[in-house]
């Protein structure tokens, strides 16, 4: 879970249960090919997404998450809540921060 595309990719698993590679890759701004085929590995070796390839030329690849996956969405939305709650309190504190650094 260490990844911010990890927590992203989960939610937008949940949000629409089964979602194409092309279909998360355009909503993931920023995100490489190479990363998101990366994180989606490591969530299957992990056993938090499952992945269903449809033999189509090219292949159709569909990604959903498992049972287990599922337990992950109601902690990382709480997190989620909390940052978007907090994003700006701590956004002042950090920039306070760097700046007393700076003027020491």
């Amino acid at each position: 879970m260490g990844s911010k595309w990890t927590v992203m990719i989960v939610l937008l698993l949940a949000d629409d249960q089964e979602l194409r590679f092309g279909a998360l890759r355009r909503r993931m701004p920023g995100v490489s090919q190479k990363m998101l085929t990366h994180t989606l590995r490591q969530l299957e070796d992990d056993g938090l997404a499952h992945r269903r390839v449809e033999p189509t030329s090219p292949p159709a690849v569909h990604y959903s998450l498992t049972a287990l996956g599922d337990t992950l969405v109601g902690p990382l939305r709480e997190l989620k809540r909390w940052a978007e709650t907090n994003m700006g309190t701590i956004d002042a504190l950090h920039t306070s921060a760097v700046k007393s650094r700076r003027d020491q």
